[in-house]
């Protein structure tokens, strides 16, 4: 068995595709086979060397091996002309002069009629019955340049009433100067990908060429050009549903839309299904594959609930993330009665989970910061953190009580004073007396000065991508999927953090230290929330 999966580099891969070449690196791997990567470089106005270089760094980091079995399309472009020679003095291609608009309206479109789907017959164009010598003689000045671009094509002389628009005569090729990232100047036509695609397969000797039911239509077309011409090896085209998630695209040309206008910060951008951008969120590489394991393979189209994602990546993240303090909101809270310029390094643990994770320092000082939400002056009924004259536990510390506030003349609060109780160090009091809630912290000299990046999905509707026509799904942009704060308070552990490091926030989720960080001022990227959406309603289910 020989699988391989075949991305144009004309953007980034996102999970969609991961899910392609996983499941077709998996088979291989299953079945003691082999699987190749091959880049279908057919398109040199869209492809870039930057996007082949990344791709490549984006499977490997999802745990993809493919040896030394790297190719590419253009690979093959000799071998390509050579076979469309064969084709044209066979009678089952010719050189055609209609435009681009033209050979659409001349194969006709699929309508709508009684509940059913119709192809009325296209019409033949005027040049389809050109001979064979002729058509030889066009194709190769077509190659040597004699010809203005997309002044003529090569067409496959299929069937102009065949009830599958693919098998109306494609084209096969296509007059195009422009310079590619690997052949240089060396071609001015190019093969298209129903032309390129099945001949490469039958040139590496794939035995099973797994793709996305879009595909479906054009396997006819596949196998036509196989029965049709000497290759050496004969492969299979199987088809499988493709992976939707809600509340973002999966078109390649949307995602190039959005990060060329403006829309996010780029390929990498946090909110993107880019592997890039999932990794720039902190998502794991074992929870991407957990993911896909979990959605499984089928051929029914559907659509998988991005809390589903996440929940595979708190999954993962709970049990490999050590854990650190962060205060995103900070409001300052002076212990009164403890030591001015004392400091206590206490013992907090890592990784409740692991337990050869161990323990590191925490500064203790008599400022602190604590969450703005959670105190309140005039606490409601069930709210159990801090209010006056309430007792709460801080987290590693010590039992605190709020004794007093102190507002700005706006009447906002800008100092909680509290009064602690030095028997309750390490969160539990001698005598039995019990809180009802535990709240994070971070000392105050101590504190790390933070920018923390909030994501939320990129789209508001489930599937952005079903509004049909101009620029609708653009409108279902989520205006808060980002949200920036730039006073963070974290503890000093974070500080030494470097970009890709992921963290727990106790009490407020799984964080990623980005690339934009700097000593002295880290940037942190929230991967995920701490309630688990999806696992909640499963088991309600």
């Amino acid at each position: 068995m020989q699988t391989r999966f075949p991305p144009e580099p004309n953007g980034y891969i996102h999970i969609g595709h991961a899910k392609a070449f996983l499941l077709s690196y998996g088979v291989a791997a299953e079945h003691g086979g082999k699987f190749n990567l091959r880049f279908d470089d057919t398109n040199p106005t869209k492809e870039e060397q930057e996007f082949v270089d990344g791709i490549i760094e984006d499977m490997r980091w999802l745990g993809v091996d493919w040896d030394d079995r790297l190719f590419f399309a253009s690979d093959y472009f000799e071998q390509l002309y050579e076979w469309a020679e064969f084709l044209i003095r066979e009678g089952k291609a010719y050189v055609c002069d209609l435009s681009t608009e033209e050979i659409s309206a001349y194969r006709g479109t699929a309508i709508e009629r009684g509940g059913q789907i119709i192809t009325p017959p296209g019409k033949d164009s005027p040049y389809r019955n050109r001979p064979a010598a002729e058509n030889l003689g066009l194709f190769r000045r077509m190659r040597a340049g004699e010809f203005a671009d997309g002044s003529r094509t090569l067409r496959a002389k299929i069937d102009m009433a065949h009830p599958n628009l693919n098998m109306r005569d494609p084209v096969m090729y296509r007059i195009l100067r422009a310079t590619h990232h690997r052949q240089g100047d060396a071609w001015c036509i190019y093969p298209t990908y129903d032309w390129a695609h099945g001949q490469s397969d039958a040139i590496e000797g794939i035995t099973h060429s797994l793709c996305d039911l879009a595909f479906e239509n054009h396997r006819p077309l596949y196998d036509w050009f196989l029965d049709n011409l000497p290759v050496p090896h004969r492969p299979r085209q199987i088809e499988f549903s493709r992976l939707n998630v809600t509340h973002t695209v999966m078109s390649k040309r949307k995602l190039r839309r959005l990060v060329e206008e403006g829309l996010v910060r780029g390929w990498d951008d946090p909110r993107m299904p880019t592997l890039r951008g999932m990794r720039r969120r902190g998502y794991t590489p074992e929870a991407i594959r957990a993911f896909i394991r979990g959605v499984g393979v089928t051929k029914a189209e559907g659509m998988v609930d991005f809390a589903y994602l996440e929940h595979c990546v708190r999954q993962d993240l709970n049990l490999r993330a050590p854990r650190a303090m962060a205060v995103l909101d900070p409001v300052r809270v002076v212990v009164t009665n403890y030591p001015e310029g004392k400091v206590e390094w206490l013992d907090a643990v890592n990784n409740p989970e692991d337990p050869g994770a161990g323990t590191r320092k925490v500064p203790f000082s008599r400022e602190l910061w604590i969450e703005r939400e959670d105190f309140m002056e005039t606490p409601p009924p069930k709210f159990f953190r801090l209010a006056p004259g309430r007792e709460v536990r801080l987290r590693y510390a010590y039992f605190v009580r709020c004794e007093d506030v102190v507002k700005d003349e706006a009447g906002n609060i800008t100092e909680i004073r509290c009064t602690y109780d030095p028997a309750t160090r390490g969160g539990d009091s001698p005598d039995g007396r019990k809180v009802k809630s535990t709240l994070h912290w971070v000392s105050a000299p101590h504190a790390v000065d933070a920018e923390v990046r909030l994501y939320d999905t990129l789209f508001l509707p489930e599937r952005p991508e079903a509004a049909e026509g101009g620029d609708d799904w653009l409108s279902g942009i989520n205006p808060e999927s980002l949200t920036v704060l730039a006073d963070c308070k974290l503890e000093p552990v974070l500080d030494e953090a470097l970009p890709g490091g992921r963290f727990q926030f106790e009490r407020k989720g799984y964080f990623v230290c980005d690339t934009d960080s700097v000593r002295g001022r880290p940037v942190f990227n929230r991967t995920a929330t701490l309630r688990d959406t999806w696992a909640k309603a499963q088991a309600s289910e």
